[in-house]
């Protein structure tokens, strides 16, 4: 390419720029739930709360009081919800996975009130106050070659 060419070139690219015009498109984002999650030993739950609904309290589908049969675990699971009187109807569904019965109770607890301090900040301090935000990390302990269990060791035996 010989020294013409390439100012013939530059000259052509400097009287053509291209100049790209973005248009930003603002959508109103309209909340139609509010999600927290809840953890305790290896259950999770991830629960819903839909503002403006029916009254439902659901949990794997099924009615809270179906899937959690007795009094103290229903009460368990939906003490966040009497410590906080939200004024409007509430919709809530809870997927819930693992652990035992007792921490998917304390599990959607969790994910419940974690859902309110979305809803409201100022629901920060009460449920704190109450200890419903505490995350519980204790888990089992995974159980240990040579032993019987996590610690337990075989019974010694002399002769």
């Amino acid at each position: 390419m010989t020294v013409k060419e390439k100012a013939k070139l530059k000259t052509i690219v400097k009287k053509k720029p291209m100049k790209k015009v973005v248009t930003e498109v603002v959508v109103p984002t309209i909340v139609k739930f509010f999600e927290g999650v809840g953890r305790r030993k290896t259950a999770i739950a991830r629960v819903r709360l839909f503002p403006g609904g029916e009254d439902k309290f659901l949990i794997n589908k099924k009615d809270f009081k179906q899937y959690f049969s007795t009094l103290a675990l229903q009460r368990m699971a939906e003490s966040s919800l009497l410590k906080i009187k939200y004024p409007d109807s509430l919709t809530i569904e809870a997927i819930v996975s693992g652990g035992g019965i007792n921490a998917q109770a304390e599990a959607v607890r969790l994910g419940i009130s974690r859902a309110f301090v979305k809803i409201s900040p100022d629901n920060l301090k009460k449920l704190r106050k109450l200890g419903y935000l505490t995350r519980d990390p204790r888990m089992r302990e995974r159980k240990k070659f040579g032993l019987k269990r996590a610690r337990r060791a075989p019974q010694w035996k002399k002769r």
